[in-house]
């Protein structure tokens, strides 16, 4: 992984708090990393295996799955549950039960803490 210079002017505190993270979460064949991001309306969740550099499962509320939900922000706790347990589900069909959970520089609270346990109760370890 080739290290990027980057002035830490030019950031925002929970990308400075996700660049350290990431020195220490890696995803691998055998645990890959379960990353997660939010925007203002939108929850991405991602299974990357960083040894391929390969996304293997990946859910988000602009899937349509999620269409016909309704028109309000998909962003809050009860769409992070959905989005928790579909990459959950889809994790597993690839036959991946244990994961690395990368919060990416988000507190674990809230939205992140509903995705992290739905995708817990829908069958992954981390």
């Amino acid at each position: 992984m080739a290290k990027t210079q980057i002035r830490s002017k030019d950031l925002t505190q929970r990308k400075r708090l996700h660049i350290r993270l990431r020195k220490k979460v890696r995803g691998t064949a055998d645990r890959p990393r379960l990353c997660v991001s939010f925007s203002g309306k939108h929850i991405r969740a991602q299974v990357i295996d960083d040894d391929r550099g390969v996304t293997v499962a990946a859910a988000s509320t602009l899937d349509k799955a999620f269409r016909g939900e309704g028109k309000k922000a998909m962003s809050g706790i009860a769409f992070a549950v959905k989005v928790g347990r579909t990459v959950a589900q889809k994790a597993l069909e690839k036959k991946i039960s244990q994961v690395v959970f990368d919060r990416g520089g988000f507190k674990y609270h809230g939205r992140v803490k509903a995705l992290a346990d739905a995708a817990r109760e829908a069958g992954l370890k981390f």
